[in-house]
């Protein structure tokens, strides 16, 4: 590895940093071959709970794709093959065990915004943007963002984005739902982005492998049939883990007999 992207499990919660601030986190090929390695090396650990991905520094999430290797894709079968490369490496994040929020540190913009996208959920400092740009370079998305983008906000909220090519700031998108949180002035992202974390990861292990085991289903259009057994059976791998009983056990010692 180059240490492009860095990595840290902190009570049950992966923290994932990309490491090129100097180029604003661009989004080499080898960043994102990078990251997605880290995502399948960590994806067997039983006691992840949430994953964190954010990058270095205050500017930038991620300021897109790389544009000095970008800029030599000419021939449609390389491009193509890097357009699916580059799909594949996001959809490690999308098919990743636990949910995975990205901590918008900056800037997320054109292809950066297609990496929160693949994330589960977004929170954001009060100074980051997120944009789909393609748009001024005269070109489509191309690694699932718009697809993502599509499915949360519904066809007309998101055509209009990506044919704006607009930056929204973090109070926009927080009201359009392209974000969950936004941190308050003045107190430290990092703070902020541990305490969000902790929420998720106050559930055991298991419990967010299945609901997340739901929420990839989803995202990739399964029907539902296989939806139901998939609930079905995380439902019952749950139900009878130990963990339940004890919950509760401590639940109806505080509460009593319901009558």
């Amino acid at each position: 590895m180059s240490g492009l992207v860095s990595a840290a499990l902190e009570k049950g919660v992966l923290w994932l940093t990309l490491r090129r601030p100097q180029k604003r986190n661009a989004l080499s090929r080898a960043l994102l071959a990078e990251l997605a390695a880290s995502f399948m090396r960590w994806r067997e650990r039983q006691d992840l709970c949430v994953a964190l991905l954010t990058g270095e520094g205050e500017k930038a999430f991620a300021s897109g794709g790389d544009l000095d290797e970008l800029s030599l894709l000419r021939d449609e079968a390389e491009t193509l093959q890097f357009a699916k490369e580059t799909r594949g490496a996001l959809d490690t994040i999308r098919r990743f065990p636990v949910p995975v929020v990205a901590g918008l540190n900056g800037d997320a913009l054109g292809g950066g915004a297609e990496l929160a996208m693949a994330c589960d959920l977004r929170i954001a400092a009060p100074h980051a943007r997120i944009g789909f740009l393609q748009g001024r370079l005269n070109i489509a998305t191309a690694w699932g963002g718009g697809t993502d983008l599509l499915r949360l906000l519904g066809s007309a909220r998101a055509l209009l984005l990506l044919g704006t090519a607009e930056a929204l700031d973090a109070k926009r998108a927080l009201e359009l739902g392209l974000v969950d949180g936004v941190a308050p002035e003045g107190e430290p992202f990092r703070d902020f982005v541990a305490a969000f974390a902790s929420r998720l990861a106050a559930r055991r292990p298991q419990v967010m492998r299945a609901f997340k085991a739901l929420a990839i289903a989803h995202r990739f259009g399964a029907a539902n049939a296989e939806m139901a057994e998939i609930e079905s059976r995380a439902f019952t791998g749950t139900w009878v883990h130990s963990d339940h009983w004890a919950a509760a056990e401590a639940m109806f010692s505080r509460t009593g007999p319901q009558r």
